[in-house]
């Protein structure tokens, strides 16, 4: 029994960096779980027999004796439903083992306050159509899905979601109702399963110390320390866009305060501060704004020079409480980040303590707007 305990470990252990790391060798496996080749094999041939990895001969070793067998994840017979709800849209996708986006469906979100109804509709919908286009040999293994507010670790539950007045709302429960699969739906915190992506597979990748700042209409942050997610006491922290910069004269932010880093960053602070009219608003107007200022249109760029002081104000303060490796900037904050990189490091050069500075890198997202969507199916990985 327990013999059949540390083999089942093993082998989840194998799937895990193989999921994770892509293509590698039998040796190498051998030498980052501290197993013999002999027990690797066993394994992937396991695993090869299941579904779960693929074997190949390396085309070219360059070296002279037998090559070891490159293990590669089985990416179509196991896959996860994930789910991502921003603001302004809603993506549903088939993800397979390794990562794979195999499939997906997109659709704006209107603005319109508490739609609950609505968006469980679509992705419910979205998810039954991804199910029946997988193949008939392939197995759906979970749902994940993250979501731009607080949620309740368990059961799914959005606490709060300023942007558009979710409060106490049962998404989970619902969509896991809707999609009629049987299968519970995991829901994490966008932001959260952003730090975790872009630590797995992204920019964060060998960093063990990661702050994530997300921009969407706000700003939601996660913090990885020590390679684990900072979650706080009920599942709600690093809530980093409401941490007060400005608590004099700062605007007005969505959770009833002022002065929040995302009031003074967000959507709306950019867009007045370029001299948008109220109307304009999401993410081509937010790139409307970075492209002027690249033509160097004057109040594009003060606008960013503005919103990245505050930015460089923000990340400053991170920096000095956690000492991170690498600061990534996801979502809005890829477009808007390199417009404003200057003023970011102006603010670190000015206020982090040298000793905290000097190794800290700054980093766009390198899973772009499908960090969060990555983030989601991990909830629901095969294991």
């Amino acid at each position: 029994m327990v013999q059949e305990e540390i083999r089942r470990r093993n082998a989840g252990t194998l799937l895990r960096h193989v999921h994770l790391g892509g293509v590698v060798s039998r040796a190498e496996l051998a030498a980052r779980m501290g197993l013999n080749r002999s027990t690797i094999r066993a394994l992937t041939t396991e695993l090869t027999r299941v579904g779960l990895v693929e074997e190949e001969t390396p085309s070219d070793t360059g070296r002279a004796g037998r090559p070891s067998l490159l293990v590669r994840p089985a990416s179509d017979r196991f896959y996860v439903l994930a789910f991502d709800v921003a603001v302004d849209r809603l993506v549903a996708a088939r993800v397979g083992l390794g990562g794979v986006i195999l499939d997906r469906r997109e659709a704006v979100r209107p603005r319109a306050g508490p739609d609950l109804p609505r968006v469980v509709e679509v992705l419910a919908r979205f998810g039954r159509q991804l199910h029946r286009a997988a193949p008939p040999s392939a197995t759906c293994v979970g749902v994940g899905a993250s979501y731009c507010g607080m949620i309740r670790p368990g059961d799914g539950m959005v606490r709060f979601g300023p942007d558009l007045g979710w409060v106490d709302q049962a998404f989970g429960a619902e969509l896991g109702r809707r999609l009629g699969l049987g299968l519970p739906v995991a829901v994490g915190n966008e932001a959260h399963l952003g730090a975790q992506a872009e630590h797995q597979r992204g920019a964060g990748v060998g960093f063990q110390n990661l702050i994530y700042l997300h921009g969407d209409v706000g700003v939601g942050g996660g913090i990885i320390v020590g390679g684990q997610l900072l979650g706080g006491d009920g599942g709600y922290g690093c809530e980093l866009g409401h941490m007060v910069v400005n608590p004099y004269d700062g605007r007005p932010c969505g959770c009833g305060s002022s002065g929040c880093l995302e009031a003074e960053v967000g959507e709306r602070a950019l867009l007045d501060a370029a001299g948008r009219p109220a109307e304009l608003f999401g993410r081509d107007a937010i790139r409307a704004v970075t492209d002027d200022a690249d033509r160097g249109d004057p109040a594009a760029r003060e606008a960013l020079r503005r919103v990245g002081d505050w930015l460089g104000i923000g990340v400053a303060n991170l920096i000095n409480l956690f000492n991170p490796g690498i600061v990534v900037f996801g979502g809005m904050l890829c477009d808007l980040y390199p417009g404003a990189a200057d003023q970011v490091r102006a603010r670190i050069s000015r206020n982090v303590l040298p000793v905290a500075r000097e190794h800290v890198r700054l980093r766009t997202a390198a899973l772009r707007d499908d960090a969060t969507l990555t983030g989601a199916a991990e909830l629901r990985r095969v294991s």
